[in-house]
């Protein structure tokens, strides 16, 4: 009895020791301008960086891990990566057109993948990429800034705990004055300005935040119809793609408006949702205000979110090692940013007929 109990014992600490341990990241691509993300976090000791591929070699030579990491950790190859650094899982810095590639190295290697918002550029990948994870068994995390905002989700539990009364209408307002006026480099704006590459403009790197957050709030419901209206304010500096874009989104006793540009004077990421009792606005990531019931809204800090539900690396490992579980309608939910896609789709074809798209 003692010696099953002993074996019992070391078992579990064993597996302790698992889930403690440091997550073996692996990174596709570099061209992506949240890189930052991944290398202001380094330090913490929660992961670590066993290797990065990237086909392009001026990229592969010349980007922000270089000297952060030994010169053998970098492959021009990703299955030659994947296969002599064995990660847990992978985290993509390329293109959005780029997602795909990935997920179909690392699926049947049993290998999980993050990928910066939106999921795919198109529906199509967005149905292979689930399909690959259903059959393989792996994670498919996407990562929104907005995400890790406070105050978001005590928005959602207001909205939750009925406090807005039935919610009627949700406006989300992305973006900033362009990726080129705010200084991104080369390496970013080589594919972000290109329609294959990126999916399309604002539509794709400014609505899929609204879309992602309005699906989360309603709790995974998908819209009756799409609407949208594409501007292209500034061809000569985005010739190839829109660079404002409204989205309305029809739902049954809801409307949901998403306003995505990069043509605000200012950066923001702030949201207004109504309801028949009041209405909360979510100013940045900490703080909002809240109207209930005719009385006067006070500016305030939302309550600070606790680990591992404050950042998109805890998040990750604590994900991958069966630590926490998901929801469907969450906002890194796979389920949930396959239907942006399918959304952000019908917006982008809405805008070219002019017509809504009933999905």
């Amino acid at each position: 009895m003692k010696r099953v109990s002993l074996l019992f014992m070391c078992l579990l600490v064993s597996l302790l020791g698992v889930a403690d341990s440091p997550l073996r990241i692996g990174v596709s691509g570099v061209a992506h301008g949240h890189l930052w993300n991944l290398i202001g976090a380094m330090h913490r000791g929660d992961f670590v960086i066993v290797g990065v591929a990237e086909e392009n070699d001026d990229f592969r030579q010349h980007n922000n891990l270089v000297g952060r990491l030994p010169k053998e950790k970098f492959y021009a190859s990703l299955a030659e990566m994947l296969d002599k650094e064995k990660p847990e899982v992978v985290v993509d810095y390329g293109s959005i057109l780029h997602h795909m590639q990935t997920v179909e190295a690392c699926a049947p290697r049993g290998i999980h993948v993050m990928v910066e918002k939106p999921l795919a550029t198109t529906f199509k990948q967005a149905l292979r990429m689930e399909a690959l994870a259903r059959k393989y068994g792996i994670k498919i995390m996407t990562n929104y800034e907005t995400t890790w905002y406070n105050t978001n989700h005590h928005l959602k539990s207001l909205v939750d705990r009925g406090q807005l009364g039935n919610v009627h209408r949700i406006e989300v307002y992305d973006g900033h004055q362009g990726p080129k006026e705010i200084g991104c480099d080369r390496m970013f704006l080589s594919w972000l300005t290109d329609p294959k590459e990126n999916g399309g403009g604002a539509v794709i790197d400014f609505g899929c935040y609204g879309v992602n957050l309005a699906t989360w709030l309603l709790g995974g419901e998908k819209p009756k119809s799409v609407y949208a209206v594409l501007q292209h304010n500034k061809q000569q500096v985005y010739p190839k793609v829109d660079d404002d874009a409204t989205i309305l989104l029809e739902y049954e006793g809801c409307t949901v408006q998403v306003m995505g540009s990069w043509c605000w004077p200012m950066n923001r990421k702030d949201m207004y949702v109504y309801g028949s009792r009041g209405y909360a606005h979510q100013r940045n990531g900490n703080r909002m205000q809240l109207y209930v019931d005719g009385g006067q809204g006070a500016e305030f800090n939302a309550p600070r979110l606790m680990s591992p539900y404050d950042d998109s690396y805890r998040y990750l490992k604590a994900l991958v090692r069966g630590q926490i579980v998901e929801q469907p309608s969450d906002p890194s939910a796979l389920e949930n940013n396959v239907l942006v896609v399918r959304i952000l789709e019908a917006a982008i074809r809405s805008a070219k007929t002019g017509k809504a798209v009933r999905l």
